[in-house]
C-alpha cells in the first residue's frame, strides 16, 4: 500500500466564456432597424430617440438611420438613431 493519499484535480481550472458586451455600433454608422448598438450591464449608457432598451439592457435601434452618442447631464450617456434622409 503506498503512504501517500491520492491527490486527485486541482480544485483551478475553470472558467466561463466572455459575454461580449460593449458598443457594437459606433456614432457616425448607418444601421438598419433591429440593430444592436450596445450589450451591457445596467444603463450605463441610456436609450435616447428612436433606440430601444431590451430585457437585458441592450440598445437596438427601432429605425433605419445614423447613430448619435450624446451626453445626458454631467455623468451619463445617451445614444440616438437619427432617420435617414429618403
Amino acid at each position: 500500500m503506498g503512504r501517500k493519499k491520492g491527490q486527485g484535480a486541482g480544485r483551478n481550472g475553470r472558467d466561463s466564456n466572455g459575454q461580449r458586451r460593449g458598443v457594437k455600433c459606433y456614432a457616425g454608422e448607418t444601421v438598419k432597424a433591429g440593430s444592436i448598438l450596445v450589450r451591457q450591464l445596467g444603463t450605463r449608457i441610456h436609450p435616447g430617440l428612436n433606440v430601444g432598451l431590451g430585457k437585458d439592457f441592450t440598445l437596438y435601434a427601432r429605425v433605419e438611420g445614423v447613430v448619435v452618442y450624446a451626453a445626458l447631464g454631467k455623468d451619463k450617456k445617451k445614444v440616438s438613431v437619427v432617420p435617414a434622409q429618403k
